[in-house]
């Protein structure tokens, strides 16, 4: 039976950065991923500011695009941002993960493709774990199980167990061809589609990848709104895109791929980070931002904690994973709570009314400014807007009041003998 340090169930962004960081750190590592090749189910639209590159020393190969636009469509609305340089990327989710994967092997560590957790039990400071490769089954022992099977927690969530109550939301993706001059409409940009024709209940969007193809998608959050009762399936929203933006009949374009994904998320982050010596990562702890959907960034980010405490955990530095799951709350708690309000009443109160005032507000602001609030959470750049459009509230009053002034003017001195 081989034996390693660690042994991670799943080779998304989360499993694939913990893996690797433990593997150049010198443990001996198993990454363990259900699929045959990592181009099978790539279902993240995968846009992340620029930062991430070098955060994480990404290679130019995992990217799809580059992107220094950032489009809002409302329901009667645009707003548009864009700025000198590139702002952030649409990574190849596959290349991404077969990237890490590439990583893992490198510094000495194994990957197994195509296989599959089936259970696993511990016995006093060893884990055995039962696989599936190829209909056969295999045993491996390890110190440390990590989970990193995203919504699905088949690690750390026992079959049968009552699970928390979950913010659902689901989405689908298309990936289609589409020729240059429809890819130039949606080239360099992040597009999102707001408001109750675009998307009841969630958002969708364009994102462009390696020319000339480009991501449609659509998500909802599984909860009632507080005003839109009927809704179309997912697949509608995304056809609405195609036809009523892009201009695209299904002779216009070639549909690459579909793929489709659903995201748990646990109310104040009260998931099991942790049993004994087996840990969960990524979105098996609700490592994604509700708000805008965003997931592999902090996916990652994550990991590099998870990491850490392992590390910590077997040089005997620590006796347990709390302190992972306290350092976890630390950084994510306290603005995904903001987030998680704020998604709430986004996609499940607002009215189109709201989106538009929404959009009018920001549109003053740089897109260096809208990257800060959506992707780093920092709402207090949302005040260098509020000048502006004061100023824009107050032109309007103005304009209003002296067209009613003209009015009245004009009808007093048209009434006869009135000089």
């Amino acid at each position: 039976m081989q034996e390693f340090d660690v042994v991670v169930v799943g080779g998304g962004p989360a499993g694939g950065q913990c893996a690797r960081s433990l593997a150049k750190a010198g443990r001996q590592v198993l990454l363990v991923e259900r699929h045959q090749t990592f181009a099978i189910n790539s279902f993240s639209s995968a846009g992340t500011p620029l930062e991430t590159m070098t955060q994480y020393d990404l290679p130019d190969s995992v990217v799809g695009a580059y992107w220094d636009k950032f489009v809002i469509v409302t329901s009667t609305k645009v707003g548009r941002w864009q700025a000198v340089n590139p702002q952030g990327t649409v990574l190849d989710f596959g290349k991404l993960r077969e990237f890490l994967a590439s990583e893992v092997r490198r510094y000495g560590s194994e990957v197994w493709m195509g296989c599959r957790y089936v259970s696993h039990a511990t016995a006093s400071d060893s884990t055995e774990v039962l696989l599936m490769q190829s209909q056969t089954p295999v045993r491996v022992r390890t110190k440390v199980l990590v989970d990193a099977t995203g919504p699905f927690r088949a690690v750390i969530q026992a079959r049968g167990q009552a699970e928390p109550d979950y913010l659902v939301g689901t989405g689908i993706e298309y990936l289609i061809e589409v020729e240059d001059a429809v890819y130039q409409q949606c080239a360099d940009a992040l597009t999102f589609f707001l408001g109750y024709k675009w998307m009841p209940k969630g958002y969708s969007w364009i994102f462009p990848m390696a020319a000339p193809q480009l991501k449609v998608g659509a998500a909802l959050f599984k909860a009632d709104h507080q005003y839109v009762k009927q809704m179309q399936p997912l697949k509608h929203y995304i056809h609405l895109l195609l036809q009523d933006y892009l201009n695209l009949t299904p002779d216009d374009y070639r549909l690459v791929e579909v793929h489709g994904a659903t995201l748990k998320y646990c109310s104040g982050l009260q998931d099991v980070y942790y049993q004994g010596n087996t840990i969960a990562i990524g979105d098996a702890v609700s490592t994604v931002n509700m708000l805008g959907g965003e997931g592999i960034r902090h996916a990652m980010q994550g990991a590099e904690i998870a990491s850490d405490y392992i590390q910590r955990y077997l040089a005997g530095q620590v006796a347990s994973f709390q302190p992972y799951q306290a350092e976890m709350h630390r950084v994510f708690l306290k603005t995904w709570n903001l987030s998680e309000q704020l998604s709430k009443k986004r996609y499940l109160q607002d009215e189109d009314e709201i989106l538009d005032k929404m959009v009018n507000y920001l549109q003053p602001l740089s897109l260096e400014d809208v990257v800060d609030i959506l992707f780093y959470y920092r709402f207090d750049r949302l005040s260098k807007g509020l000048p502006q459009y004061l100023l824009r509230k107050l032109d309007a009053f103005w304009t209003r009041t002296g067209a009613r002034l003209k009015k009245i003017w004009s009808t007093v001195f048209a009434k006869p003998g009135v000089e």
